[in-house]
This record gives structure tokens, C-alpha cells and sequence, in this order.
């Protein structure tokens, strides 16, 4: 049974601060419900959302009951990847942090013949190969036991903007009932269906999948890393002292030193960027020469705060991304940033990429729910006719 779809309306979980809702909003979503356990990422929400205080639930998603939640076409889970991730300890989804994905079907089981008819979530790549893809496997199996077909694929950031961003993405398709797995046919590697995730599920034939061949190629990249860098003065305070650079030159592999070096005589002005890394035990700095951003983390260490690199016109000046550069790489340039730096890095090291989202929306979920729509119109239709009297 498909229930009758009216609104695009959207209840999200794991909510942050909020660029899951920026980027369905640019596609035409309205969202009515919004949850999240971090009173930090609450206060960004909120802050840049009007009257998205009234609907914003902060609560942990386990104490959370489907009675106080208003009917929707679409659920949307970002549900924590600590767990899930090769910088975690891989404990999956009964690890402490991305068991929360459990609190989510709770809450669709619960609420019944009201459950969605989308499910949008959203993880790391690590996700299809946690627990050697069991956790993948037992995430989409739980979708299909209350009435969703899954679909699976894996969108890089850097089709919309200048950094390397890859996510795996899962859409459910609510049928209402568990019909008998089945794979229409055979389907080649995509650029959002690579090789490795396509044998996931040709592997798991128990799943019920529900493949969208539809789908255009993703974009290509228009915007430059020089066009999401603020204009910082000479003067300021954020650029390293030569000492620093110095010290962090000295941290570079020897091929990369070699390649600043071309490049600071030049007369152009390049922007790099890079991270420190473990390597052999020894702190090493890693530069990215391909005018990409390594993929935005949560500042939680001293290395995972990105690099910049301006570089040409006889200097090297090195400084970090700071936030409105940040909000850039996710494709957030009208993100109002409030609070502490620290805070907003954390939103945004812990977010979706707002235009692929945007994407999703237009190109997915919209003409699903519009698919949607006709079968339950045909489906009702076809009950009128019968019930007529001969």
C-alpha cells in the first residue's frame, strides 16, 4: 500500500545546524519537524531558520516519542558516524554514538500507517565497509522489515564545490509491506554507484532493493578553491609568523616542498590546501596540489583543522580555513555564522554538502514522490471502479 502524498513536507533527524534542511529547502522541501541532541548546533539552527524554535526538539533521539511529531513525506536521518568511520574504532551500529541509528527506526516503526514515504540518510563512505558491510546490510534489512525499499549511492562534494567530500546516501521507499527481494537486472559501475558498491548488491540478494536508473550525471565542478577564499589582510593576526611557517615547511614531504617552491615564483597566486598527519610516527604535512579541500573535520584535534596556502608572487603565506571559508565548502555562502569559531568549524565539520543535497532533492526525491502520487491516484482508482454497482 502507498498512502496518499500531499505535501513535501519533512521531519528531520540529527539535525545539526541545519544544511540537511538548507539544501532540500533550495529544492522545494519544507521541513515542520527538527531534532538534535546538541545545544550548540541547536542555538546555529535556530539562529539562521526563523521560527524553527517552535518545531526544534532537543532531545536524544531515544527519549523521543512519534506521538509528538506531525505526518510527513519525508524522514531524513544524518545519524553520527563516530562508529562507522576509519578515524573511529569501526564499533559500528552498536557502537555508543551511531546506534542512534536504531533510536530512528524506533520511531518510524512506532509511528505506523504515519510513516513517510521517503527516508533520506546519510553517512560515511566507511559505512559500506563497517563490520565487512554488515552494518550496511542490517541497516537497510531493518528498513525493508517496516515496509521500505532501499536504494544506495555514493555522491562525491567536490561535483559542487571545491573540496572532497564523500558520502553514502540511502533512500527508503515505503511500500508498506516486505515484498520478496528482487533485482530486475544486472547494472554497470556509475560515478554514484562505483564498482565496490554495486558488488554490495549483487551480494546481498536478501535485501529488497529498489534501484533509481534514472538518475543524471552528477555535475561538474564550476567553482575554484581561490573563489571561496576570504580576503584576509597582510596585517592580520590569523596569518602564521614566519617561525611557523618555517616550522611547518620543514613538516612537508620533499616533492611537495619542491612543487611551493616552483610555485611561490611564479606570478600567479595559487591556493593550496593541507593536513597533518601521523606518518611513521612522525607529524608530516600533506598538501593537496589539485585546487581541492581535503574533506572538512571536526576540530576535536589539533590536526584536523584545515590548511590554506597562499602561495606565488615570491612569498608563502600559510594560515587555517576559517569559518566562512568552511561554510563555503559546503555550498552554505548565506549561513549567518553566530557564536564561537570553534563552534561553527564543529557544525560544519559534522554537516551535509548543501547543493548535493539540493541535488538529491531535485533530481531523487521529488520525482519519487511524484511517482508516488500517480500510483496511489491509479491505485485508488482502480478500487472505485471496482466497488461500483454492476
Amino acid at each position: 500500500m502507498v498512502k496518499k502524498i500531499i505535501d513535501k513536507n519533512v521531519i528531520e533527524f540529527f539535525a545539526g545546524i541545519g544544511l540537511m534542511r538548507s539544501g532540500l529547502e533550495k529544492a522545494d522541501w519544507q521541513v515542520t519537524y527538527a531534532n538534535d541532541i546538541d545545544p550548540v548546533k541547536k542555538k546555529l539552527y535556530t539562529n539562521n531558520f526563523l521560527n524553527s524554535e517552535s518545531h526544534f526538539v532537543l532531545e536524544d533521539i531515544h527519549n523521543l516519542s512519534e506521538e509528538s511529531m506531525p505526518s510527513a513525506s519525508l524522514a531524513t536521518a544524518s545519524f553520527p558516524c563516530t562508529d562507522l568511520s576509519v578515524a573511529g574504532k569501526r564499533e559500528g551500529l552498536n557502537g555508543q554514538h551511531s546506534s542512534a541509528f536504531w533510536g530512528f527506526i524506533r520511531i518510524l516503526t512506532e509511528m505506523g500507517e504515519r510513516r513517510p514515504n521517503l527516508v533520506l540518510l546519510e553517512n560515511v563512505v566507511g559505512f559500506l565497509t563497517s563490520h565487512n558491510g554488515d552494518d550496511l546490510k542490517d541497516a537497510l534489512l531493518a528498513l525493508n522489515c517496516i515496509g521500505y525499499a532501499v536504494d544506495v549511492f555514493i555522491i562525491n562534494a567536490v561535483h559542487f564545490v571545491p573540496q572532497s567530500r564523500v558520502r553514502l546516501f540511502i533512500v527508503g521507499k515505503y511500500t508498506g509491506v516486505c515484498r520478496e527481494p528482487q533485482l530486475r537486472h544486472l547494472f554497470p559501475p556509475t560515478d554514484i554507484r562505483p564498482k565496490k558498491l554495486v558488488n554490495f548488491v549483487f551480494n546481498h540478494p536478501e535485501i529488497n532493493w529498489d534501484i533509481n536508473h534514472e538518475l543524471p550525471p552528477l555535475p561538474s565542478l564550476s567553482l575554484s578553491l581561490k573563489q571561496i577564499v576570504q580576503e584576509v589582510e597582510d596585517q592580520s593576526k590569523a596569518w602564521w609568523s614566519t617561525e611557523r611557517v618555517n616550522y611547518f615547511l620543514n613538516q612537508t614531504f620533499e616533492r611537495h616542498f619542491i612543487k611551493l617552491i616552483q610555485l611561490r615564483d611564479k606570478q600567479e597566486v595559487s591556493y593550496l590546501t593541507a593536513f597533518r598527519r601521523k606518518r611513521n610516527g612522525k607529524s608530516m604535512a600533506e598538501i593537496r596540489f589539485d585546487g581541492i579541500a581535503g574533506c572538512l573535520r571536526t576540530p576535536k584535534g589539533g590536526s584536523a583543522r584545515q590548511i590554506l596556502i597562499h602561495v606565488g608572487r615570491g612569498e608563502i603565506k600559510i594560515r587555517l580555513l576559517n569559518p566562512l571559508e568552511c561554510a563555503r565548502l559546503m555550498g552554505a555562502d548565506d549561513f549567518t555564522i553566530t557564536g564561537t569559531d570553534q563552534e561553527a568549524l564543529f557544525g560544519f565539520g559534522d554537516a551535509v554538502c548543501v547543493p548535493v543535497i539540493t541535488w538529491i532533492g531535485e533530481k531523487y526525491l521529488t520525482p519519487t514522490l511524484i511517482k508516488l502520487t500517480k500510483q496511489f491516484r491509479l491505485t485508488s482508482e482502480n478500487i472505485d471502479e471496482y466497488a461500483k454497482p454492476a
